[in-house]
């Protein structure tokens, strides 16, 4: 291979691990929080109010390994697989965005918080080993990180119709769910794009009006 094939196919390969350089005409809003603080619900409701797509990190079928990574992956391929989520709902996001508003029910803070609280580790500590990567997330405008009563969550899930395993483990240990909370409170307080929104004993409605006001009704940035 000659020195010109040699820099083309560098070249290539750098330009394939890029995002897409697409027009962003909506606003990308993410909704973070522990299981059970509403994140879907109001997904749901604030999508079908604003006409716009809404998604999971980690999107499905690819959540559909989640049990498997959880139960037998170690850590460091556990945070690999979440931020493989998190990437693709990035491009989800991006894609949206050309035509209207995003919403997410998690992005990469989720993945931060909770993979620091399950292994015992600090947020720092996640957010540096996953930096390298950071160029290729979406950036939000605007993070809600929803609040809830922890014994209120611990009801919540218990009342949930598709508990999974990480649901039942929050349910059994307090502290987990108490340190999770601590790291969601954590990554709030720092983010330039975060609103935290406390929900204890406010209807999904009426959430979604609160946020609903910081949502342009048209979407229109060029």
């Amino acid at each position: 291979m000659t020195t010109t094939q040699t820099t083309a196919t560098a070249h290539s390969v750098s330009e394939a691990y890029q995002p897409a350089d697409t027009p962003r005409r909506g606003i990308f809003v993410v909704l973070e929080g522990v299981s059970g603080s509403g994140k879907s619900t109001l997904a749901t409701i604030l999508a079908e109010r604003f006409a716009c797509s809404h998604f999971h990190t980690v999107p499905s079928p690819v959540s559909e390994l989640q049990p498997y990574i959880n139960a037998h992956a170690r850590a460091f391929p556990q945070l690999a697989f979440y931020l493989a989520g998190a990437l693709h709902a990035s491009d989800l996001a991006r894609e949206a965005l050309t035509t209207g508003h995003a919403i997410a029910d998690r992005y990469v803070n989720s993945v931060i918080a909770n993979h620091a609280a399950v292994h015992g580790l600090e947020n720092d500590t996640v957010a540096s080993a996953i930096a390298p990567f950071a160029g290729y997330l979406t950036t939000p405008d605007l993070t809600i990180y929803l609040r809830t009563d922890l014994d209120a969550l611990t009801e919540r899930i218990r009342a949930k119709r598709d508990q999974t395993q990480s649901d039942r483990d929050l349910m059994r240990d307090r502290a987990l769910l108490a340190r999770l909370q601590d790291h969601y409170d954590q990554i709030a307080r720092s983010d330039p794009t975060g609103y935290l929104l406390p929900t204890d004993g406010r209807a999904p409605n009426e959430l979604a009006d609160h946020i609903a006001a910081f949502i342009p009704a048209g979407a229109d940035r060029g």
